[in-house]
């Protein structure tokens, strides 16, 4: 692994365990067991190291669905694993981490605001089609409408982090919303179908 993803990979792990404004540029270079020297010469500051572990972060959530989409079916399977992602990235997350981010941060989080309207919508709404087409969700669903309101979810739970002092409180919230949301638009199809493969993936 090259040294600039070394970094990049253990700034992301401090930031989420300890909150981004705890975590000194000292502290990311002995975590990675080189000089601050070293350190300074991929990133310029704290600034911009924080910018690009986030960038990096979503990069590396992009990836992991982006397979989904290449099976003939893979709409349950999308669910499923999203739901499974959702909880390992905000069961990690401080939330304190991510309130930082908003307040200190906002080119950071201008990122996560356009993946949420590029990639998260974009994705959300061709799930939705091929759910439909496939018989998983009711025909009759407005696919933008949900997946706007879907969006919307996620963010406003993220925005009221400084009502969380667990990560675990964050994550109950994001997966019941997410249960609401799923059995609004299923079909008995769907319903069983996303029993089955968690389930399976348990």
């Amino acid at each position: 692994m090259e040294t600039r993803e070394k970094i990049l990979d253990v700034a992301m792990e401090q930031f989420s365990r300890f909150g981004v404004r705890n975590i000194t540029m000292d502290d990311v270079a002995r975590s990675v067991g080189i000089s601050k020297k070293t350190l300074y010469q991929e990133f310029t500051d704290k600034r911009e190291l924080v910018m690009e572990a986030f960038r990096r972060m979503l990069v590396l959530d992009k990836s992991k669905m982006s397979f989904v989409f290449e099976a003939e079916d893979g709409v349950i399977e999308h669910l499923v694993s999203l739901s499974k992602m959702m909880r390992e990235r905000l069961g990690n997350i401080n939330p304190i981490a991510i309130m930082e981010v908003q307040k200190y941060f906002p080119e950071a989080w201008g990122m996560f605001e356009k993946h949420k309207e590029e990639v998260i919508m974009v994705d959300l709404i061709n799930i939705l089609e091929k759910g439909k087409k496939l018989g998983y969700f009711r025909s009759e669903i407005d696919s933008a409408i949900l997946a706007r309101l879907r969006v919307n979810q996620i963010t406003s739970a993220l925005e009221q982090t400084s009502f969380h002092t667990e990560p675990h409180e964050l994550v109950e919230m994001q997966m019941e919303m997410m249960d609401h949301f799923l059995h609004g638009i299923f079909t008995e199809k769907g319903r069983q179908s996303y029993y089955s493969q968690q389930k399976s993936q348990a």
